[in-house]
């Protein structure tokens, strides 16, 4: 399986995130392979400027890869991605049918959106303003991504900031932003997951967290779900959602992996990858 990491400048570790899952699979007799995203440790290029069909492509060359492994059954290879990775996991999905697919803390919904509900979440978890800021807080939001689909530079989207007075609800959203930060956003913010899901030809196995702060997790189920009941969609591609209760963005509790996560992982890759014996066979 190839394990795509999340946004940022996330390595081949994601900030140590997949040690533990990658170290759980392959004591599973699963083969794991990740890789450091664009600009990132050990590669070239530069991730802010990547597209989701550049970053499709990076993962889908790792696909190729790992298929091409003597010791890899190239019918059984599928595609983990951790929240943004989940969305370039599907758009890879969309394009080179994998065994399978899992999204890991994946938004259903626009990054857009994604980012309001979490600029939400941190302006009411801080306590320190008043209904009336956390509104003013969401309604500059709401101008920047507005800013953002008129093409507005740089310069015009720091105004509107500074013109607000630098409202400290916004820092997780806009707090690290620069010139190529915002051309960034922009050309993002509208990604719509569902059309890729839509187009998948194989078993999706969407993971949340039931207290991610971050991802809308009940949006996310109802969307990618209304998708699932498509009766035009492939018939091979089902899906399975797994929530655990009480878990975050990295659908930990307490910095540990949830209860029951690693093994739920290994359960259903064994149960999703074809049938090698039968393949075996067939081809002799």
């Amino acid at each position: 399986m190839v394990l795509i990491g999340g946004s940022g400048p996330s390595d081949r570790d994601n900030d140590g995130y997949f040690r533990p899952i990658r170290r759980y699979l392959l004591e599973a007799g699963i083969a794991v392979l990740s890789y450091d995203k664009r600009g990132v440790g050990r590669s070239s290029g530069r991730w802010r400027a990547a597209t989701m069909d550049d970053l499709a492509s990076d993962a889908l060359a790792a696909l190729d890869f790992l298929r091409a492994q003597p010791e890899v059954p190239d019918e059984a290879v599928g595609l983990f991605g951790h929240s943004e990775g989940g969305w370039v996991a599907l758009r890879a999905a969309a394009r080179d049918a994998p065994s399978w697919v899992i999204t890991n803390s994946c938004p259903g919904v626009t990054p857009a959106e994604q980012e309001r509900y979490a600029v939400a979440n941190a302006v009411k978890a801080s306590g320190t303003q008043s209904q009336q800021d956390n509104a003013d807080v969401l309604a500059l939001y709401d101008r920047l991504v507005e800013a953002g689909r008129r093409g507005a530079d740089f310069a015009e989207a720091t105004r509107l900031v500074a013109r607000a007075g630098h409202p400290p609800g916004l820092a997780a959203y806009w707090g690290d932003v620069d010139a190529d930060g915002w051309e960034f956003l922009k050309r993002k913010q509208d990604h719509d997951p569902l059309p890729d899901a839509r187009r998948s030809r194989c078993p999706h196995l969407a993971i949340f967290g039931g207290s991610d702060e971050l991802v809308p997790v009940a949006d996310s189920i109802r969307l990618f779900s209304a998708v699932a009941c498509d009766g035009d969609r492939d018939q091979r591609a089902t899906l399975t959602v797994e929530v655990f209760p009480g878990a975050d963005h990295r659908v930990q509790r307490g910095g540990v992996l949830a209860p029951g996560y690693l093994r739920t992982l290994a359960q259903w890759i064994h149960a999703a990858a074809p049938d090698r014996g039968s393949r075996s066979n067939a081809s002799r």
